[in-house]
């Protein structure tokens, strides 16, 4: 299934976003969506809010194993000392604050 992309259009109340597929494929959906009672726009939105989410949630999750999780907690509550070059910063911050 080719899909081509036509720009988003703005209105007040929302987005638009209009694609040109092929006859058949728009066909399939829009039969899919009448089994489920459904209007075409709810259909392909239920189908692909989710996986929006779910990509969007993968890109801003960071995973840690066990070892490396272990270690953040420690150092959140032992931090080293800062550096030299941090401690300038943070004296250069100061005086310009």
């Amino acid at each position: 299934m080719s899909l081509t992309l036509a720009p988003a259009v703005t209105a007040p109340e929302g987005g638009r976003i209009e694609f040109r597929l092929p006859a058949e494929d728009k066909a399939m959906l829009a039969r899919a969506a009448a089994l489920q009672n459904m209007d075409l726009t709810a259909f392909i939105l239920g189908k692909l809010m989710p996986e929006a989410r779910a990509v969007i949630e993968n890109a801003e999750r960071q995973a840690l194993s066990e070892r490396d999780s272990l270690r953040v907690l420690a150092l959140l509550e032992n931090p080293p000392a800062p550096y030299e070059k941090l401690r300038r910063a943070g004296q250069v911050a100061r005086n310009i604050t």
